[in-house]
C-alpha cells in the first residue's frame, strides 16, 4: 500500500467536505419537514427536566445536529421567546441525541465477507439507492414536503459517500509507524487526546464528522480504547464552538446558553476522565489496550454523553447560577437593544420570526399613536420636555421601520408557508404607514412650535372645530392600533367609515375658516397654520385607512386596495353605510351663530 501523500490528503479533505455538506443538507431537509413544530415544542416546554431532556434528545435526533439545536436555543432565548433556565435540560438531552449519527456511521465497519445481505447493510451501498430515490423525488414531485424528504435522502447519501472517501484516504496510514506512534501518545497522554479531539471538532464544527473520522481510523485497526476515549471526550468540548460563535452579538441571556453548553461538556470530561483513569489505575481495565472498532467508538460516545447527563442533571440550577455569575445581568438603567430580538437565527424558525416582527410593529403603532397624542397636547400647552420626548420617540420609530424592513426582506426569502407569506406581506405593507404616522407627529410638533413662537392662537370657533376632528382622529388611531395588535378584523372594518367622516370634517373646517379670513375675523397666518394642521390630520387618517385595508385584504387573502375600496364603499354595503352615518352623527362641527 502506498504512502499517505498529497492525493490522500485531497481525498480526505474532499470526503470531509462531502460529509459536512451531506449533514447540512440532511439537517436542513429535516428542519423544513418539521415545519416549525419542533421550535414550537421547544418554546412551550415546561420546567419538567425529564420531558425537556427527552425533547432535546428527540429534536437532535430529528434534525441530526446538536449544534443546530443549540443555535435554535440561542435564537429563542435572545428573542425572549424562551427563558434561559429552560434550555439547560434540553442541552443535556441534545448531547444524548447526537450520538445516533455515530451509530449510523458505525455501519461502515460491517464486515460483509461476501454475504450479500450484510453488504446491503453497509451505508455506502444502500445510500446509493437513497440518492436515486431522493433525486427522483426532488425532480418529479410538486409537493414541497416530498422535495424536502428527497433532500434528506440525498443528503444522507452524500454524507455516507464522504465517510467512505475519508476511510479510503486513511488506508495508507495503516502502515505508517509515525502515525501509529502519534496514536499511542494519545493513550499515554490523555490530555493531549482531549486537546486534539476538541481542537479538530472545533475547527470543523461538527462532532458527527470528527466521530466519523475517528471511526475511519478504527476501521483500519489503528486505534485502541485507551487512545480513543480521551479523543471522544475532547470532541464533545469542541462541539461547543458552534454555540460560542452563535452567541456573538446576542443578549446576555442568550450568551448564557453557550456558557452552560461549554460548562456541561468540560465538567463532564474532567470528572469522567478522572474517574476512569483512577479506576484503571486500581483495576487495570483489560480493554484499554484492545483495538476499538466503529461500534466501540459509538458505544463510548453514547456512554460518555449519558453518564455526563446523569451526573449533572441534578445540578441544573447550579449551572444556571454559574452562567449568571460569569455573565452578570445589566445594572438597573442599562437597557438591551429592543431590536436585538430580530435575530438572524430566527430566520430558520419563520413562525417565531414573524411573531417577533408583529410584536415590534405593534409597538411601532403604539409609539406612533402616543406621539400624535403628545403633539396634540403640545398645541394646547407647549412644553420643552414633551418636544424632546416626541423627537426621541420619532428616532426610535424610524429605527424600527428601517431594521424591520431589512429583516422582513430576509424573512421573505426564506422557505415560508402560504400563511407565513401573507403575514410577512402584511407587515411589509403596514410598517411604512406606522412610520409615516410618526412623521406627522413631528409635523404637528412644528405647528405647535409656530403657534408658541409667534404667540398666536386659534379663535374659539376654530378651536372647537379642531377639538371635534381631534376626537375623531384619536378614535381612528385607537381603532387602527387595536386592529393591528389584536388582529381584530371588526375594529379594522370601522376604520374606513371613520376616515371618510374625518375627510368630511376637514373639508368643513377649512371652508368655515376661509369664510372667517374673508370676513377679516382671522389673520392670514392662522389660515396657513390651520391648513398644515388639518392636512396632517387628514394624512394620519389616510395611513390608518391603509393599515385597516391591508388587514382586511390579508384576512380575505386578496390584495388590491382600489378594488377593495370600491367594494366596501358601494351603495349596497349596509354595514359601511351604518358605521359612516353613526360616526357622522357623533362628530359634528356646529354652524357658526
Amino acid at each position: 500500500m502506498g504512502d499517505f501523500d498529497i492525493i490522500s490528503i485531497i481525498q480526505l479533505l474532499g470526503g470531509l467536505a462531502f460529509f459536512l455538506y451531506g449533514m447540512d443538507v440532511m439537517s436542513s431537509g429535516l428542519e423544513k419537514m418539521a415545519g416549525g413544530k419542533l421550535e414550537s415544542m421547544l418554546s412551550k416546554m415546561t420546567s419538567n427536566r425529564a420531558k425537556s431532556m427527552t425533547l432535546g434528545a428527540g429534536v437532535t435526533v430529528a434534525i441530526q445536529s446538536s449544534s443546530a439545536l443549540t443555535v435554535m436555543l440561542v435564537g429563542l432565548v435572545n428573542s425572549g421567546i424562551m427563558a434561559f433556565g429552560k434550555t439547560i435540560p434540553i442541552i443535556m438531552g441534545s448531547n444524548i441525541g447526537t450520538t445516533l449519527t455515530g451509530w449510523i456511521t458505525a455501519l461502515t465497519g460491517i464486515d460483509d465477507k461476501g454475504n450479500v445481505w450484510m453488504a446491503l447493510m453497509k451505508p455506502v451501498n444502500f445510500s446509493l439507492v437513497f440518492a436515486l430515490v431522493g433525486i427522483i423525488m426532488i425532480m418529479m414531485s410538486k409537493k414541497q414536503k416530498r422535495k424536502d424528504l428527497g433532500a434528506i435522502l440525498v443528503g444522507f447519501a452524500v454524507l455516507m459517500t464522504g465517510m467512505d472517501l475519508m476511510s479510503d484516504a486513511m488506508k495508507p496510514l495503516a502502515e505508517s509507524e509515525s502515525f501509529k506512534n502519534i496514536l499511542i501518545a494519545f493513550k499515554d497522554n490523555p490530555l493531549l487526546g482531549v486537546l486534539v479531539g476538541a481542537v479538530f471538532t472545533g475547527v470543523i464544527q461538527s462532532s458527527a464528522a470528527s466521530v466519523g473520522i475517528l471511526q475511519g481510523f478504527a476501521n483500519l485497526g489503528l486505534l485502541s480504547y485507551g487512545a480513543a476515549i480521551p479523543i471522544i471526550m475532547g470532541q464533545n468540548i469542541g462541539t461547543c464552538v458552534t454555540a460560542l460563535i452563535s452567541s456573538i452579538g446576542v443578549s446576555r441571556n442568550a450568551k448564557k446558553v453557550a456558557v452552560v453548553h461549554i460548562a456541561f461538556n468540560v465538567i463532564g470530561t474532567v470528572v469522567l476522565l478522572t474517574v476512569f483513569y483512577i479506576l484503571n489505575a486500581f483495576i487495570s481495565f483489560a480493554f484499554v489496550d484492545s483495538d476499538i472498532d466503529t461500534f466501540g467508538i459509538s458505544l463510548v460516545h453514547t456512554i460518555f454523553n449519558i453518564a455526563t447527563t446523569l451526573l449533572l442533571c441534578p445540578f441544573c440550577k447550579q449551572l444556571e447560577n454559574f452562567a449568571n455569575f460569569v455573565l452578570k445581568d445589566k445594572k438597573k438603567g442599562e437597557e438591551e437593544d429592543p431590536l436585538g430580538v430580530l435575530d438572524d437565527r430566527l430566520l430558520t424558525m419563520p413562525a417565531f420570526a414573524i411573531a417577533k416582527c408583529s410584536a415590534i410593529t405593534a409597538e411601532m403603532a403604539r409609539l406612533s399613536n402616543e406621539n400624535i397624542k403628545r403633539a396634540i397636547e403640545l398645541m394646547k400647552k407647549y412644553d420643552k420636555k414633551t418636544v424632546d420626548k416626541i423627537n426621541e420617540t420619532e428616532e426610535l420609530i424610524d429605527g424600527y421601520e428601517d431594521k424591520l424592513g431589512n429583516y422582513l426582506i430576509k424573512l421573505s426569502n426564506c422557505n415560508l408557508t402560504e400563511e407565513e407569506n401573507w403575514q410577512v406581506t402584511k407587515l411589509l405593507h403596514t410598517i411604512g404607514d406606522f412610520e409615516r404616522i410618526g412623521d406627522h407627529a413631528v409635523n404637528l410638533l412644528d405647528t405647535a412650535q409656530e403657534l408658541h413662537d409667534k404667540k398666536i392662537a386659534f379663535s374659539e370657533e376654530t378651536t372647537n372645530e379642531i377639538a371635534v376632528i381631534t376626537e375623531a382622529l384619536t378614535e381612528i388611531l385607537s381603532l387602527t392600533t387595536k386592529a393591528f395588535a389584536d388582529s381584530d378584523i371588526e375594529c379594522a372594518k370601522l376604520v374606513e367609515p371613520l376616515e371618510e367622516v374625518i375627510d368630511e370634517l376637514v373639508l368643513q373646517a377649512r371652508a368655515k375658516h376661509t369664510k372667517r379670513i374673508q370676513k377679516g375675523n382671522s389673520p392670514m397666518v392662522l389660515g396657513f397654520i390651520l391648513t398644515d394642521l388639518l392636512t396632517n390630520y387628514e394624512r394620519v387618517s389616510d395611513h390608518c385607512s391603509n393599515v385597516a385595508v391591508v388587514l382586511l385584504e390579508i384576512e380575505s387573502k386578496q390584495l388590491g386596495t382600489h378594488q377593495y375600496m370600491d367594494r366596501i364603499k358601494s351603495t349596497d354595503n349596509v354595514a359601511f353605510a351604518n358605521a359612516y352615518n353613526e360616526y357622522l352623527n357623533r362628530y359634528k362641527i356646529h354652524a357658526e351663530i
